[in-house]
């Protein structure tokens, strides 16, 4: 494995020269409108023109491309959060994933030649589907003219003139995603594709294309690309053996790996050949090509059990797409047009009975790993689905202890009441289980009560009645602040689990103007609530917003410090480097060792389990109110 050296990390180009820009970077996130006359065209021609592949496949092809790489992101972070193969350790930063959210800049700029000079080029049409001496030349011209002239124009890019205005935008990631590749400012993207035009034009004006040369090439380029920046090793030794001069032929990806963190080494494009004629090869290539082919998955100290929520989360998830996994849960509507395969993913997940690990972090040297339960929030409220959930819940933590951790934190619905009490009962059955199962709902609970302004004599508790409402309830009155509810029965399940009872009341005419509240209420009661409340939810779970004249505030959650590792994703709705209390509160476990479980009817401290999280650097999550 890999370790980055301080001095080589590289920030974007503290010099941009000209033609850093894309040309429709003004249009923003409307700059595929560009093709719509083109899209147009193609179709009106495919309908009722000459059928030419050539022409009618630039469009598909371009979807293919995305979804290829989509394919190799996914992969790639699914495999480096595991740790298996992984290459380098840094983490990635939600900084070079704003850095490289463009990615799709460079198949916009294809998809515009290739259209360009469909016309401009009379022998591109009605090309034939194969020609072998084609696809041949196709290769020469590559292996030769193209790899040689990348590698000294790369060698160039590296010299400080063109490296501070250009190429040190691509060298600003250390560690490597696949879409990091096509991370380039335009005019590098510019110089780099007139290469590759090289093999293309030379067919072209032969009369030796076919479409297979044409599109084929450009596959090529993109598998290489996201191969070489994936960032986890598994480029087969056995074939390397069987086939030596595939050392010359083809990199790995531990290869180029090393370009990124060694700067001044392997150069080359995708035929480590000239590296080896020109002696740029990394001393240390082959012995990191097998350390990172013998790594073994990593074990972690402490899991968090999650599942997936709307049916378009799947799309928002790390392993989804980069860009709507680096913010903020929200609806797109975009993302309805992916239905075919939603409904997919969802038959799969009838299928799916295991977990599988979703993010790695790292903290105060422990090793963190989140993991999915490929299940929708709807499913959770399937009838009959008692026994699965429950049998679900014993597998992973079954699983999560033959891994090694010490604690694991059930999060969303996995700790529904049910679920919880099985838990509590599955741990009497086996006191021999080590690891430590947390519900966090004592941190849960004081984060609840440390976002309540400070000075608040009264609150309204709402919604269904859990032990984090009891705990909080509980609190609230031992410090003389009132819990009013609105119905007489929430009023009598209050009296029976909290111990100051003076302070719990039943609303009257004023309504207070905090409200706390939970699942399973009526949210059109928000309308009660007078201009300027304050929602503070203690569920899971975010309460719809109705009142544009109220405040709320985030489900319990807290900042992470800025020592926590690889964070790049958001926790579903919270915003960036911020993570659910029922979370932290695993994590907060294990750094305290606490040799005691957490789930069932049992809970926490919670002035304890608050002062180890602020003690450890977690911060509380604030909002701006007319409150302060």
């Amino acid at each position: 494995m890999l370790r980055y050296h301080h001095s080589q990390i590289h920030n974007m180009a503290s010099k941009p020269g000209i033609l850093t820009n894309w040309p429709w970077e003004p249009l923003g996130s409307f700059k595929f409108v560009i093709v719509i006359p083109w899209i147009a065209h193609s179709i009106y021609t495919f309908i009722w023109g000459e059928r030419d592949p050539v022409y009618y496949i630039i469009f598909p092809f371009a979807l293919v491309r995305m979804l290829h790489n989509q394919i190799w992101t996914s992969v790639s972070r699914y495999q480096t959060a595991k740790g298996k193969n992984r290459i380098v350790d840094k983490g990635l930063e939600f900084e070079q994933v704003d850095r490289e959210t463009h990615w799709d800049d460079q198949m916009l700029f294809t998809v515009l030649v290739y259209c360009i000079a469909y016309f401009i080029f009379p022998m591109a049409s009605n090309l034939p589907w194969w020609r072998i001496d084609g696809v041949i030349l196709t290769a020469i011209l590559h292996a030769g003219p193209v790899e040689f002239l990348y590698y000294w124009l790369h060698r160039a890019l590296h010299h400080h003139y063109l490296y501070s205005r250009y190429h040190s935008h691509h060298h600003s990631s250390i560690v490597t995603e696949p879409i990091t590749s096509v991370a380039h400012p335009f005019a590098e993207h510019l110089s780099y594709f007139t290469l590759f035009a090289i093999p293309m034009l030379t067919t072209l004006f032969i009369n030796k294309s076919s479409v297979a040369a044409l599109y084929g090439y450009i596959f090529y380029i993109d598998f290489m690309n996201n191969m070489g920046h994936c960032n986890f090793e598994f480029f087969p030794k056995k074939l390397l053996s069987y086939f030596p001069i595939l050392k010359y032929l083809s990199y790995t990806p531990s290869f180029h790996s090393l370009h990124h963190t060694k700067f001044r080494s392997n150069y080359s494009l995708f035929m480590p050949i000239y590296d080896y004629i020109y002696g740029t090869v990394d001393k240390s290539t082959d012995a990191t090509y097998e350390a990172s082919l013998m790594r073994p998955k990593e074990s972690p100290d402490v899991v968090h059990l999650t599942h997936l929520t709307t049916l378009s989360s799947i799309y928002q998830l790390r392993l989804g797409f980069t860009s709507l996994a680096s913010n903020p849960q929200t609806s797109k509507w975009y993302l309805y047009l992916m239905w075919p395969f939603t409904m997919c993913y969802m038959l799969m997940t009838w299928i799916s009975r295991r977990a599988f690990v979703l993010e790695s972090n790292t903290f105060n040297d422990l090793k963190l790993q989140c993991w999915l339960l490929p299940r929708f929030k709807t499913q959770y409220f399937s009838k009959g689905q008692k026994l699965t959930w429950n049998n679900l819940i014993e597998e992973t933590i079954i699983e999560a202890e033959l891994n090694g951790a010490k604690v694991i934190s059930l999060g969303l619905l996995n700790q529904k009441h049910q679920l919880n009490a099985h838990c509590e009962l599955y741990i009497r059955r086996f006191p021999q289980l080590k690891i430590k199962v947390v519900d966090g709902s004592s941190l849960a609970a004081a984060t609840v009560l440390n976002n309540i302004p400070k000075g608040t004599n009264q609150v309204l508790l709402r919604g269904k009645f859990n032990k984090v409402a009891f705990a909080i309830a509980n609190a609230l009155c031992k410090k003389n602040v009132q819990v009013v509810v609105l119905y007489k029965d929430e009023l009598k399940e209050l009296e029976q689990r909290v111990v100051t009872k003076g302070n719990l009341a039943l609303s009257q005419v004023n309504i207070p103007k905090i409200w706390l509240v939970g699942d399973e209420w009526d949210e059109d009661e928000q309308l009660k609530a007078p201009e300027g409340s304050l929602f503070i939810p203690f569920s899971h779970f975010p309460p719809k917003k109705m009142r544009k004249c109220c405040f709320y505030h985030f489900t319990p959650a807290m900042i992470t410090p800025a020592t926590f590792m690889n964070s790049h994703s958001c926790e579903n709705w919270l915003p960036r480097r911020v993570m659910s209390a029922w979370r932290i509160a695993g994590i907060i476990h294990a750094l305290e060792g606490w040799n005691v479980h957490e789930c069932g009817d049992t809970i926490l401290s919670t002035e304890k389990v608050w002062e180890a999280s602020i003690r450890h650097g977690f911060q509380p999550l604030k909002i701006l109110t007319s409150q302060g």
